[in-house]
């Protein structure tokens, strides 16, 4: 205990102890696993997908250690403002209302939201669903793209946990359509042909982008993703991990 105590005094008078405490820091990086192929859990329970593998490249090439935990979507942003996490890379997109709140990265992912509704359906716009139950993730671009449309107390906005019990409630029946991002939509359709669902593209969804959000004022840790993002696109990793989940 002594060598020890003596060994942090000698450190911390070098100015080396808060550079040793630096390098032995992990990021925890919140994330929901809800959300294939941006993040899912495998057979281990372990958070994998695009956002996974792009976290894990990025903090290599950032020189920083991080550790995925699986958050709900819902307590992702709280997390973040009170330290319980210290990144979140959850296909997040970026918003002049959640700028207000925390800091994002440079853009890294480029989406749209799309409306999904069975094949037979004659909807082809958003405002065509008016006096209709929609089903939207709460919290996300999707809520807020119905909510303009419909409003934000409308009782047609059903609203679900993750995107998966919406389009399980498309199928069933207790909705007339689903309005979520492209990545995750496309990726579920491929994989459920046997629900028989199609996609609307309505020309008032405006593009998003997705970020990588820290805590606000959190600049010294903004620094070392965004230096991560930009080695990746550099080298070309961001692209082959791109093309590994959606194609050319």
């Amino acid at each position: 205990m002594r060598f020890t105590t003596r060994l942090c005094a000698l450190l911390l008078g070098a100015g080396l102890l808060g550079q040793a405490q630096a390098a032995d820091k992990v990021y925890t990086v919140g994330t929901d696993a809800t959300f294939a192929p941006f993040e899912m859990l495998n057979e281990k329970r372990e958070v994998v997908g695009f956002d996974a593998e792009l976290m894990h490249a990025l903090a290599a090439r950032a020189g920083i250690k991080i550790k995925l935990v699986n958050t709900p979507w819902e307590g992702l942003f709280a997390g973040l403002n009170n330290g319980e996490r210290d990144i979140v890379a959850a296909a997040v997109t970026i918003t002049p209302e959640r700028k207000q709140s925390m800091d994002f990265s440079e853009p890294y992912f480029e989406a749209k939201q799309l409306l999904v509704v069975p094949a037979g359906s004659k909807v082809n716009s958003l405002a065509e669903l008016k006096g209709k139950k929609v089903g939207v993730q709460t919290g996300t671009t999707g809520d807020t793209v119905a909510q303009k449309q419909f409003g934000k107390a409308s009782p047609d906005i059903r609203r679900f946990e993750n995107i998966v019990l919406a389009l399980t409630e498309l199928k069933d029946g207790g909705i007339a359509a689903v309005v979520a991002d492209n990545g995750v939509v496309k990726n579920y359709l491929v994989n459920n042909p046997q629900h028989k669902f199609r996609t609307v593209e309505d020309p008032g969804f405006a593009k998003e982008y997705y970020g990588i959000a820290v805590k606000k004022g959190n600049k010294a840790l903004l620094e070392k993703i965004n230096k991560g993002l930009a080695a990746m696109r550099a080298d070309g990793s961001y692209d082959k991990i791109y093309q590994k989940y959606f194609g050319k």
